[in-house]
């Protein structure tokens, strides 16, 4: 059974003596089901009461004459016929988006009834008109980062060197093993599951990660038209597909901004694709980066154009299958492909255990891939390279022009002092960024 680190956070929310209703947002597919019925309630609660909009719309109705948590509960007990203990039980909204009302509900128990245990979910939240601000514990679900794709493994030992950070030769040959499966089976929870099945054979698991890597991306484009509307939908399902062709045709450096031009006929600009791209945005499947340009200093996010930008997929496995990359591809590390899928990785790494959004640095020519900003507020360069033999201009540029205290590279490597200021650090550790 994966295990998943948000459980923690939600362990924490248990234990609060007055706690708001928690909504988990994230991607369709993500494990947000599994991880509230499977592994956080059975554990944490006597019972879980669970409401399905999506698989039973008629569960609307139970809302639609009062918001009031009390007798919402009482039309609950009558339609799951089980008695709801607020002490002890957890009541879940499953794809609460499909159901507006449901999710306005949610400002009063958190009003009138704070005491209850009551967790909601969807994977359109960002797509809502209306959102109970203020009245709800957000936690958000991504796909499976390394360090959970390591909890998979059932290898204890290598779990421990990889959190200890022991980055011997033995201990690194078997991470970087790791992180070459990984990058091919990303972190959607049924390839993690398919490719864990260790009573098939290698050939067979492959062939199982990419059925399901294909049928998850045709569930995502149906998508596009069930809540997007048959044109949009067209433009939606337009840059999706365009997002990996620009990753891909980067080969020979950093990844470039999103450029407009050319995704849609006649379209030539930010403002002409602006819906689509923030559609996606919302929708949790693509995330972006933000190039600073000049001296970084806080706040970044004053200091960028809204407009420029680059994109990467919320997942490694499903963009390389959309790049048309197979598993021999993944594990051989051709130095024509592997770059913008190492530089997505520490995108996605550091999105969902460091900080979001992600911003890098550019100027004239030198380009960093992403910048940090420390506990201690320091801003500092992170620059991705796929290999184990690199040069860094950009980096020593950046360095001769700000003076940094430190500055980190991710390579393809076991990592080490590169001398000066310059941390090398191999590509899994990416995460670790948090701690300084």
């Amino acid at each position: 059974m994966l295990n998943r680190l948000l459980l923690d956070d939600l362990l924490r929310w248990k234990q609060k003596t007055c706690r708001k209703p928690v909504l988990i947002d994230g991607a369709r597919q993500v494990g947000k089901t599994f991880l509230v019925e499977r592994l956080f309630g059975p554990a944490s609660f006597r019972k879980v009461h669970s409401l399905d909009f999506r698989r039973e719309p008629g569960l609307c109705a139970l809302f639609a004459d009062s918001l009031d948590p009390r007798e919402i509960v009482e039309k609950i007990e009558l339609a799951v016929d089980s008695s709801v203990d607020l002490e002890r039980d957890l009541i879940f909204f499953d794809e609460v988006g499909d159901c507006q009302r449901a999710l306005d509900s949610l400002k009063y128990f958190d009003q009138d009834l704070s005491g209850a245990y009551v967790c909601a979910s969807g994977s359109n939240i960002g797509l809502l008109q209306s959102f109970p601000v203020g009245s709800v514990h957000s936690l958000e679900l991504f796909p499976l980062g390394f360090e959970e794709f390591l909890m998979g493994h059932e290898n204890p030992r290598l779990l421990q060197a990889y959190r200890g950070r022991s980055r011997g030769r033995i201990e690194h040959g078997h991470l970087w093993s790791a992180l070459l499966d990984h990058y091919f089976v990303g972190g959607m929870p049924a390839a993690v599951q398919g490719w864990m099945d260790r009573s098939s054979r290698l050939r067979e698991r492959v062939q199982t990660v990419t059925s399901i890597h294909r049928d998850l991306l045709r569930g995502f484009a149906r998508d596009f038209g069930k809540y997007a509307g048959k044109l949009h939908a067209q433009h939606i399902d337009a840059v999706w597909r365009n997002v990996p062709r620009q990753l891909a045709r980067d080969q020979d450096g950093s990844v470039r901004r999103f450029r407009f031009k050319g995704v849609i006929p006649r379209k030539r600009g930010y403002r002409d694709l602006a819906g689509p791209i923030e559609w996606l945005h919302s929708a949790k499947l693509v995330r972006k980066c933000y190039p600073v340009k000049g001296s970084p200093r806080a706040p970044l996010m004053a200091h960028v154009r809204h407009n420029m930008f680059r994109l990467y997929f919320f997942d490694t496995g499903l963009l390389g299958h959309a790049a048309g990359l197979t598993y021999e591809d993944q594990r051989s590390q051709g130095v024509s492909y592997k770059g913008f899928i190492a530089e997505n990785f520490v995108q996605n790494e550091l999105g969902v255990r460091v900080a979001y959004p992600t911003f890098g640095w550019q100027q004239a020519q030198a380009e960093i891939e992403f910048l940090h900003r420390c506990q201690d507020g320091e801003i500092i360069p992170v620059e991705v390279k796929s290999g184990a033999r690199t040069r860094a201009r950009s980096l020593r540029s950046f360095i001769h022009r700000y003076s940094p205290r430190r500055a980190v590279k991710l390579v393809g490597s076991r990592g080490g002092k590169d001398g000066g200021v310059i941390e090398t650090w191999p590509l899994y550790d990416a995460q670790f960024l948090r701690e300084i």
